[in-house]
């Protein structure tokens, strides 16, 4: 591994040394030319005369001035300067053979410009207008067969990991849009994965708003970017899809359909994927298809398992529908269905060590679980433009679902001198019901005075939850006076929660850059837990027997008034947002166990306090700071001292002594993204401490069992930092791009074991270094490397310290050559010293993917094989301040995979060529 690395360290150096030569340097200055000032973050680029095609851009610095390394070019260019409000500047010339100062360039604006007013121009390959940064689809060239995701990955300042997660000049992505409207889901992840990249026109990149600051046009306080995919007018009339199905070894296959429908503004979506290899989305990769961890994804499996591949095997069957349409210019709609049924099976096998202050315990269990899932969830959103400045919004949600599992389960307890304290088997089944119905309505009325605005938010959600269980159980003592625990019981559930609220609030100017609001939130939530359970009797062999034991009834209401003033102070580098807010809270429960009634009501007054600040050195140099202090309130379980007897070995009751949650949260972010040189780096740092953090608190009893409550513990907090540093370098058919991130955290937290205090302090450090290399439409290679550190110190605890470490080192390569053949490769290494005892620390996961393009592109014929060196395995440790836990589950292993897929689409709006438009 490491002569691979070497040798791929010499070759990128070569080509970088090789085509230096070949390179020529060329600067300038823009400037207005009435006022003679320089313009910041205008893009001035190179394109061929012959057909536009993009040869190299940047952007101008804070005094106007730009400078680029450009490839030499001996055929006619134009050089050309965008900036929002000013005619485009045009200059042909013959060819770019040597380095040049194109001295000072003057921009004229447009006269007729206005902050609202779009001049149409020949669009640049990055434009930068007000907050929303905007980039040119075309100019970025990608494979013709390529998805949403690989072009966001062209863009300068994107990321895309493994996971997907995108984050742009460092700031995490929390929202795609297509069109300002959502495809399917808020997160984007369909859109990225499903869309194909040659009908998008523009990629624009905004902070998140919530609806409520999106429509009273509020400054974001948010941390997180959205983007919003703007499909080409030429294309967004016509279809499109692509019908995949594949069957391999030892009965796995996987089957996909995706069809879009674009006519204007109505656009419907069908997808449709049915699989039994761990993929539970209608996400798919261009090269690995549905195969999970295809792309060595660690998110798609679960913490720390091996491979990536989750606990247990999923076979799953989804079918969505997506759709958007403007009904009138005033009326618009957008809306989802989705259809879902999974079922997973899993074989467990735990070992666990408690560390006790009268001797430590050993737990053995083993389970085989199967779990099935059918669900039925329905999005819309309805917006009514009711006259220029209001603006009406209706998001209703509607869930349905269908949960039936079994179980058969075994354990034993020992003490640390293999004495044995306790057995237990059980065998359970269950079946429940689950629906729930939320809403959302957004009003917001902006006056003529500007910043003057009315909001008025209202929102519901109701759930509702029955289940039926059987359970039967055999629990044997073998230490003490407690006797054996058997049960034959059938157990019915019924759960609702109904919660309300409103949210209104005014807005008034005070002067052009300062606002204050004021208004209040109405909160009411009714909670009810009911539970009856039956014994099994022998003599009508039917479950009759009313066992008061294990039956109980709770209720919860919570209803609150909070007032709240805000006020926000707006300049041209800065902005400084202040909110404070009190919430008068009235909390009561109610239980009924064992014919015992039990009251417990509470009243808070619990302040909130939030101070924002964003200072902007330049359009891409900005820092923030965030302050946040809340207050949360124990749950009613955690309060009400109700007996829990659920679980044979564990006992849990509620504590009505505990205070509320006290939190202070600090979050600083820099960020700096040169777009002339593609090369940036972002800062963060953050930390939360806790006063009264709520903690459950176990007693272990000599037969083993414990008994459970929970407690209030102060002084107990947690700090993180991070940084990340990329830069990208594009030469002739060449692009590298690489970076490097360093994130550590510490926490200090207190725990209780059989009432001792003890004190935990633990330590973690993640360094990554990634790099990709893209020749053309031909190579793409992808290493990268992550270490993990983490280490626990305890004090006054019979464990003195813990470490581990991890390193992760991962090599992605797909060639597009041959033409027609795409060869996709994803190889993997992790070392974990946390594996469980009795299994190879180390493991190699590789997966391979080879497809043949027929028909111009339009069949493919794919081979696929997951795990070729067939190491996969789920064993995993689990660390903490008072136990070990080993695990071990069922994973999916080594299969061959054979798939057709077929790709459709019509676009009657397309034309071939296009006039180009001069400034």
């Amino acid at each position: 591994m490491t002569k691979l690395f070497s040798f791929l360290s010499f070759f990128f150096l070569f080509v970088l040394a090789a085509n230096a030569q070949n390179d020529i340097t060329v600067k300038g200055t823009v400037l207005d030319v009435n006022t003679q000032l320089p313009l910041e973050l205008a893009t001035v680029y190179f394109t061929t005369v012959k057909d536009s095609t993009v040869l190299e851009y940047a952007t101008t610095d804070k005094n106007g001035a730009f400078r680029m390394n450009i490839k030499k070019f001996d055929r006619p260019v134009f050089l050309k300067v965008n900036y929002m409000g000013y005619q485009t500047y045009y200059e042909e010339y013959k060819n770019l053979s040597e380095s040049k100062d194109f001295g000072k360039l003057y921009l004229i604006e447009n006269v007729n410009a206005l902050n609202d007013v779009v001049i149409k121009t020949e669009a640049a390959p990055i434009t930068i207008k007000k907050d929303t940064l905007e980039f040119n689809a075309n100019s970025y060239k990608v494979r013709p067969d390529s998805n949403v995701e690989t072009l966001l990955k062209q863009l300068p300042g994107f990321d895309v990991d493994n996971d997907g997660k995108i984050t742009v000049n460092g700031r995490e992505v929390n929202q795609v849009l297509v069109n300002g409207k959502t495809f399917f889901d808020k997160d984007g992840a369909i859109a990225i994965k499903n869309l194909p990249a040659d009908i998008i026109k523009k990629i624009q990149v905004s902070d998140f708003k919530t609806k409520k600051e999106e429509l009273s046009k509020q400054e974001s306080t948010s941390d997180f970017s959205s983007i919003n995919i703007t499909i080409d007018e030429k294309k967004n009339k016509g279809y499109f899809g692509k019908i995949m199905g594949g069957y391999g070894t030892d009965d796995r296959y996987e089957a996909n359909i995706n069809l879009n429908y674009f006519n204007n503004k109505q656009k419907i979506s069908l997808l449709a994927s049915s699989n039994n290899i761990n993929s539970t989305g209608f996400s798919m990769d261009d090269v690995f298809d549905n195969m999970g961890g295809g792309r060595n994804s660690s998110g798609r499996g679960g913490g720390n398992s091996n491979s990536g591949s989750g606990k247990g095997i999923t076979q799953s069957n989804l079918v969505g529908v997506n759709y958007s349409d403007d009904w009138t210019e005033k009326l618009l709609a957008m809306g989802s269905y989705n259809f879902s049924n999974t079922v997973n099976k899993n074989e467990s096998k735990v070992n666990e060590l408690n560390f006790l202050p009268t001797g430590n315990n050993t737990v053995e269990s083993d389970s085989k679980t199967r779990n099935e899932s059918t669900g039925n969830n329905a999005n819309f959103e309805l917006e009514y433009r009711i006259d220029p400045k209001t603006r009406i919004v209706f998001v209703p949600k509607v869930n349905q679902s269908r949960t039936n599992s079994s179980a058969i389960s075994s354990s034993q307890t020992e003490d640390e001198e293999g004495n044995l304290l306790n057995t237990s088997a059980s065998s359970s089944f269950s079946e429940g019901n689950n629906t729930n119905f939320g809403n959302t309505i957004n009003f917001n009325k902006a006056f003529e005075r500007k910043s003057r605005n009315l909001s008025f938010v209202f929102s519901n959600n109701n759930t509702d939850n029955d289940s039926d269980g059987i359970n039967i159980s055999e629990t044997i003592f073998y230490e003490g006076a407690k006797p054996n625990d058997l049960r034959n019981q059938k157990t019915l559930k019924k759960n609702t929660s109904d919660s309300y609220s409103v949210d209104l609030e005014y807005t008034e100017p005070i002067t052009d850059s300062l606002r204050i609001r004021f208004g209040s939130d109405l909160d009411w939530k009714s909670t009810s837990n009911d539970q009856k359970t039956f014994d099994f009797n022998a003599d009508t062999q039917e479950y009759t027997d009313y066992s008061s034991r294990f039956s109980n009834y709770t209720s919860s209401t919570q209803n609150s008034v909070t007032p709240k003033v805000g006020i926000t102070l707006q300049k041209n580098k800065f902005t400084i947002n202040l909110d404070s807010r009190t919430s008068i809270v009235s909390f009561d429960n109610y239980s009924l166990y064992q014919d015992v009634a039990t009251d417990l009501n509470k009243k808070y007054a619990l302040p909130f306090a939030t101070a924002l600040l964003r200072y902007k050195f330049s359009r891409s140099k900005n820092l923030s700071f965030k302050y946040d202090y809340s207050n949360a309130l124990p749950s009613a379980t955690q309060l009400m001292p109700v007996v829990n007897l659920n679980n044979p070995l564990n006992t849990i009751v509620g504590n009505p002594d505990l205070n509320p949650v006290e939190k202070n949260s600090i979050n600083f972010n820099f960020r700096n993204y040169d777009f002339r040189s593609r090369s940036g780096y972002s800062v963060y740092l953050k930390g939360d401490y806790y006063n009264n953090d709520i903690v459950s608190i176990s007693n272990y009893r000599d037969d083993g069992t414990r008994e459970t409550t929970y407690v209030n513990i102060s002084g107990v907090y947690n700090a993180s930092i991070g940084a990340n540093w990329s830069q990208s370098v594009k030469f002739d058919a060449h692009t590298l791009r690489y970076g490097l991130g360093l994130n550590a955290n510490y926490s200090f937290d207190k725990g209780f074991t059989n009432d001792i205090l003890y004190y935990a302090k633990s330590t973690g450090i993640t360094p990554k270094v990634y790099m990709s290399y893209d020749y053309g439409e031909v190579l793409t290679i992808a290493p990268s490397y992550n270490l993990s550190y983490n280490q626990s110190k305890y004090e006054n605890y019979s464990r003195d310290a813990t470490s581990n470490v991890v390193h992760r080192i991962n090599l992605q390569t797909t060639t597009y050559w041959p033409a027609n053949l795409i060869f996709g490769n994803d190889f993997g290494y992790t070392y974990n010293s946390n594996i469980s005892d009795g299994f190879k620390k180390d493991f190699y996961l590789w997966n391979t993917s080879l497809s043949y393009g027929f028909l111009n592109k339009t069949l493919y014929a794919k081979v696929k094989v997951y795990d070729v060196l067939n190491q996969n395995l789920s064993a995993t440790r689990t660390i903490s301040a008072t136990s070990i836990r080993d695990e071990e589950n069922t994973v999916l292993q080594r299969y061959v995979m054979f798939s057709l897929a077929y790709k459709i689409g019509n676009f009657s709006g397309a034309e071939k060529g296009g006039k180009r438009q001069r400034g």
